[in-house]
């Protein structure tokens, strides 16, 4: 690693080294048709770019020495900094992000002025660890020039990086106490993985039950639809199981039958706390714990243990 950022830099001290490159001329003049293009893409109605003493406007001074779809090879050009470029590409820094870009306008271009451009590298500094990979940030300067004017500049800086690999999601070993899903039941399994307790509603009456069922036990309605409970309740009451052993689970551990301030009582695992500290009627919240790639479970927490 250390060869390579010694490598690396010593080509970028020799890009800085070589100072300004040749001016190349833009392949086009300054020209109202491009102007007229660019101030409506960008919707500035400016008047001071319009008319027979029109000007261009400052912040399309990168368009003028941009070339076309259609490139010819015979015109490119290589810069001193391309080595240093091709270098991070074969070391693996592959990925590009700019980070920075400033302008300095030295005057307003007239139309009918050719313009040149001269590139000359500053630095690079690297490399560093960043969230998108490790990188090297490189640091240029464009100067443009009408005749030998300068009458623009831009400093630009990007990130060149190694892109990180995607991490390889292990698949979990299936949860082996599934619970059974059905037509009755989907809805609150479904509600269980967006984060909401959900709790079945009779459309007819409106009474709330839970375990959720096809037939309302009061009005023998078959319509219904749910709520969202608010995810808090108390604990109703409790065992601590010891025996036997439960798959999938280590003993000892607590299973609560929790009562809502919506009116419904339901059965979980009080988790994230000492089991004799556990007692009736102490004050609780829902929280979701994964068990494996598809099942998530409903279990709850002391209130006064939450952050």
């Amino acid at each position: 690693m250390t060869e390579l950022r010694d490598h690396l830099m010593a080509l970028a001290d020799k890009a800085v080294a070589a100072g300004d490159g040749p001016r190349h001329p833009a392949p086009h003049p300054v020209n109202a048709i491009m102007t007229s293009h660019w101030t409506e893409a960008m919707g500035d109605r400016n008047p001071a770019y319009t008319g027979q003493d029109a000007v261009a406007p400052p912040a399309m001074i990168q368009v003028w020495s941009m070339e076309g779809l259609s490139r010819d090879p015979a015109k490119e050009f290589r810069r001193a900094m391309d080595d240093v470029f091709d270098a991070l590409d074969q070391s693996g820094y592959t990925g590009v992000v700019a980070t920075n870009c400033e302008h300095t306008y030295h005057r307003y271009l007239s139309m009918g002025e050719e313009l040149t451009s001269s590139t000359r590298m500053l630095d690079m500094v690297g490399p560093k660890r960043t969230a998108l990979g490790e990188g090297y940030f490189v640091t240029w300067n464009v100067t443009w020039f009408s005749g030998d004017e300068p009458v623009a500049e831009m400093m630009f800086r990007l990130l060149k990086f190694q892109p990180l690999r995607p991490v390889e999601k292990v698949k979990r070993e299936p949860y082996p106490l599934t619970p059974a899903v059905n037509g009755d039941t989907r809805f609150f399994w479904d509600g269980v993985r967006q984060g909401e307790l959900r709790i079945q509603k009779c459309g007819a009456c409106g009474e709330l039950r839970h375990p959720p069922g096809p037939v309302c036990p009061s009005c023998r309605s078959a319509e219904r639809t749910h709520i969202v409970a608010g995810g808090t309740g108390t604990v109703y009451s409790y065992v601590v199981h010891h025996h036997p052993a439960v798959p999938g689970r280590e003993t000892p551990f607590v299973v609560a039958v929790v009562e809502l301030p919506e009116g419904v009582r339901m059965v979980g695992n009080i988790v994230q706390y000492p089991i004799e500290d556990v007692y009736v009627g102490m004050p609780v919240r829902v929280t979701y714990q994964e068990m494996d790639d598809e099942l998530t479970l409903p279990m709850w927490v002391p209130i006064q243990e939450a952050v």
